[in-house]
């Protein structure tokens, strides 16, 4: 079982009661389908094949008639596959996962099973390295988009030095407009020795001729 855990994505507890050789043989066909696998383990012999392990946080939902649930493939594909088994009623419920370490409630469960296959996510993202911008804001504004929701996180941690680049930039427009007036106002100061030219040319005493001589 130890090594069964090494090669899982994701690992899920079920409660497992009542369920009929038909219908248990139908879950087990549907696992199979999508690379997973189910079994009916006995609690103590699965606390000891998780201890020490990422899957560790399994043992808070260990008790009772459980089933174990293992993905060796896509997880997304495992948790739309074990939501859609509504028709056993209490037969089979989730009580919780493991998934990279992180433990899963049955509520982020289902949400996982909402995310396309990793096929599509693959597929988008490649998508956005070759559509034009136009396409690009048309396909993160669509409703339930997986692309937006994994790269809203990395926007807004871009988003925390914009700030701080805008307030260095406006500081520096501002120290260049108060020294504007300075300049401006030394252009009269230059412009008052031209002013005053024509009154010192009117004070000067005139050379061509003066009163009371005459040539002889």
């Amino acid at each position: 079982m130890a090594e069964d855990f090494g090669r899982a994505s994701i690992a899920l507890i079920s409660e497992y009661k009542g369920m009929k050789a038909a219908e248990s043989d139908d879950m087990r066909r549907r696992i199979r389908a999508v690379r997973g696998e189910f079994r009916v383990t006995k609690n103590t012999l699965l606390r000891l094949a998780i201890k020490d392990t990422k899957f560790g946080s399994l043992d808070g939902h260990l008790g009772g008639p459980i089933g174990l649930i293992l993905s060796y493939a896509d997880p997304v594909e495992l948790a739309k596959t074990v939501s859609s088994f509504k028709e056993f009623g209490e037969k089979f419920k989730i009580r919780g996962g493991v998934l990279d370490g992180k433990p899963l409630s049955p509520a982020e469960i289902n949400e996982l099973a909402s995310l396309p296959p990793r096929e599509v996510i693959l597929a988008q993202l490649l998508g956005l390295l070759q559509a034009p911008a136009t396409q690009l804001v048309r396909l993160l504004n669509e409703p339930g988009s997986t692309v937006a929701r994994l790269l809203d996180a990395l926007g807004r941690k871009a988003g925390e030095a914009g700030p701080a680049a805008n307030g260095d930039a406006t500081a520096a427009k501002e120290t260049g407009t108060a020294e504007t007036p300075a300049a401006t106002d030394a252009v009269p100061a230059a412009a008052t020795p031209a002013a005053e030219a024509p009154a010192a040319a009117a004070a000067e005493p005139s050379t061509t001729g003066e009163p009371g001589t005459s040539e002889s």
